[in-house]
């Protein structure tokens, strides 16, 4: 009986304590709280005005370019294209289609070898070839036509690498826009020509 007495007062007093708030677990103020929330914000701040530092140097770097040119005009290489179209001069690299190059007689030096359609990762050019009878009477293998689609070209240039005697080369000519996709078909050597003398 003495024991359930001791319990019941026990209760009474736990639950009366439990309405007060133990000090030790409240922060000061000023200490816990700001001072964790000021470590968070420090490193935000630092690494934002890194990036707005760089920010405005990477633009400083590229207006220092654009000021150089304004004082050395002859440097400047942009081309005012078509207002420049008569003076316009291309880099010697730029590459615009595949041509076939002739002489003065209609001749030229492509012996109908294929070794450029072999070497076209894409199917540009299709050789079609023939026989001619030389004066001795013997057969011969020549070119019919040389047929090159501009619009499947990538100007990769394999096809003048690949050339044995440098028939074909690689034209600065660009302005290839067309209505009928049938006119980018063409063909590269000119009616009635034939292969050059002593080309084999």
């Amino acid at each position: 009986m003495l024991d359930i007495l001791n319990l019941k007062q026990a209760l009474k007093i736990m639950s009366s304590n439990s309405n007060y708030k133990d000090a030790s677990s409240i922060p000061p103020s000023g200490s816990g709280g700001a001072s964790s929330s000021g470590g968070q914000r420090a490193p935000f701040i630092i690494t934002y005005l890194k990036d707005v530092f760089y920010g405005v140097k990477s633009l400083l770097v590229g207006l220092k370019r654009t000021l150089y040119y304004f004082t050395h005009h002859k440097e400047i290489i942009t081309e005012q294209y078509p207002d420049n179209r008569a003076t316009l001069v291309l880099a010697e690299r730029f590459k615009g289609e595949v041509v076939m190059t002739h002489d003065a007689n209609n001749e030229h030096a492509c012996t109908g070898c294929t070794a450029c359609e072999l070497a076209c990762p894409n199917a540009t050019i299709k050789i079609i070839t023939k026989f001619d009878i030389s004066p001795e009477g013997k057969k011969k293998k020549a070119i019919d036509k040389f047929v090159y689609h501009l619009e499947l070209c990538t100007m990769c240039n394999l096809c003048i690498v690949a050339c044995p005697t440098d028939a074909i080369k690689m034209a600065q000519t660009f302005e290839h826009s067309v209505y009928n996709r049938a006119d980018l078909t063409k063909t590269l050597n000119n009616p009635g020509s034939k292969i050059r003398e002593g080309v084999e």
